[in-house]
């Protein structure tokens, strides 16, 4: 469902794995007996136009029905503990010259990659709050 990477890819403006990433919320957020169904059925092939014109924009995510909202929230939460500092501290460094001209240029283009995946998903917790 999720891919082999297991992980989805946003962007500033939307989800660019959408299909996936709907397809997840709406199976993790079924009941067991809607589960069983989706099961049976292999799927939704009667909503493959449906989901042919859905977006996942930022607007549609916020949009989203409150039990997903909030297991994208806690997969946010989970995936921002996975680093081992916050936003700010990308930020404070980014902006001290000295300290970010010590780091190699690949600490610096780490550092610019890092910052920009926290400020991505920080925006997302926003969306889903």
């Amino acid at each position: 469902m999720v891919g082999e990477e297991g992980a989805f890819v946003l962007g500033w403006d939307e989800v660019l794995t959408e299909e996936e990433l709907s397809v997840t919320l709406r199976v993790l957020c079924m009941s067991e007996e809607e589960f069983k169904e989706y099961k049976e059925q292999d799927g939704w092939e009667d909503d493959s136009e449906e989901e042919e014109n859905s977006t996942l924009s930022n607007e549609a995510l916020s949009r989203l029905k409150p039990p997903c909202k909030k297991l994208l929230y806690d997969s946010v939460l989970l995936t921002l503990e996975s680093y081992r500092s916050d936003l700010k501290a990308e930020q404070d460094l980014l902006n001290n010259k000295e300290a970010y001209e010590k780091l190699s240029r690949r600490e610096q283009q780490a550092l610019h990659v890092r910052y920009g995946q926290k400020r991505i998903l920080h925006q997302l917790l926003e969306l889903v709050r």
